[in-house]
């Protein structure tokens, strides 16, 4: 299998449990805390480790108490972690996190020494991250950055793989030279200008993206389930039905493990359904990294579905394959 390289964010969730989100001026009792390690891009590369992929993580933390502890969580996925630097200067990213006892979250992040993650320090790791045969990026480092990352490895014919959350703009030009873009219904609204309300209004966004140059598109639906459109298929994978503890890194864990699917040489189809479950699986449990499941979860989880279900749960649109 060939390398997955994740160039992103590291960040230390603190994470409270909440029956209900309070109101302005209204304070409440939680009922737990946690830090957990995450960030979307860690988390992804997690994800991706996990799913049984080769994955290298190039980013940038902090040198106080979060940065080694970020760190540690990655090489015990099997991570690796030379392309990430610390740096005295600034802090590492933090994401606030708010838990409804619905499973619903809020977030606040501070980039922290992700803001740091610059042209200069992506060209001076580039030998490595040449080696990649994937590169899964987002929207939690500068966007100069990324839109750099996409136009440099699609000069050398490296696929690049984008989970644009946050969302904001993507010129034209960059957007064209990303092979797979990953994105739920609001950032799919957001970058289209066309609202998704629901699984038809879903097929015209995703065809409208496609049209725009990129290769193949995913835009998951939550509770609804997910589509991807390309030249080959258009499939609609409805989601798992599962009790929803939290949702957070659900959809890291849908990206890194369609990209692993994918590297392993599974077809669209099979790794669409792959990246269902795992996700499925992550919001049964509580926090990002903490909460991403194994291969060998996943495919007992989907031998289990699929023979309650008497066969497989995917549908396959009029002209997909």
């Amino acid at each position: 299998m060939g390398l997955i390289t994740v160039i992103g964010s590291l960040n230390m969730d603190l994470v409270v449990r909440t029956p209900k989100m309070p109101q302005a001026g209204e304070t409440l009792a939680g009922t737990e805390f946690h830090l957990i390690p995450g960030g979307k891009g860690a988390n992804q590369s997690v994800a991706a480790a996990r799913a049984g992929a080769p994955t290298r993580m190039v980013g940038r933390v902090g040198t106080d108490a979060f940065g080694p502890v970020l760190l540690d969580s990655l090489t015990a996925a099997g991570v690796g972690t030379s392309g990430v630097a610390a740096l005295s200067e600034v802090t590492t990213g933090t994401a606030t996190i708010v838990v409804e006892d619905s499973g619903e979250n809020r977030i606040i992040v501070v980039a922290g020494a992700n803001g740091q993650v610059s042209l200069n320090f992506i060209n001076d790791q580039w030998p490595a991250i040449r080696q990649s045969d994937l590169i899964l990026l987002q929207h939690e480092i500068p966007l100069s950055t990324v839109h750099h990352i996409i136009e440099r490895a699609y000069a050398e014919g490296i696929r690049v793989m984008l989970n644009p959350a946050p969302i904001y703009s993507i010129p034209r030009g960059a957007l064209a030279k990303v092979d797979t873009l990953i994105l739920n219904e609001v950032e799919a609204s957001a970058l289209t200008g066309l609202k998704v309300t629901d699984l038809a209004t879903a097929r015209i966004v995703a065809a409208t993206l496609t049209d725009l140059g990129v290769n193949t598109v995913l835009i998951t639906l939550g509770s609804n389930g997910a589509i991807l459109h390309n030249s080959h298929h258009e499939l609609f994978q409805p989601a798992f039905k599962v009790e929803v503890v939290d949702t957070t890194a659900a959809g890291d864990t849908f990206t890194g493990g369609y990209a692993a699917s994918i590297l392993s040489g599974k077809q669209p189809p099979e790794a669409l359904m792959y990246a269902a479950a795992a996700s499925a699986l992550a919001v049964t449990r509580l926090g990002a990294q903490t909460s991403i499941p194994s291969r060998d979860e996943v495919e007992a989880f989907m031998a289990a579905q699929t023979t309650k279900m008497n066969g497989s749960p995917m549908f396959k649109f009029n002209g997909g394959d």
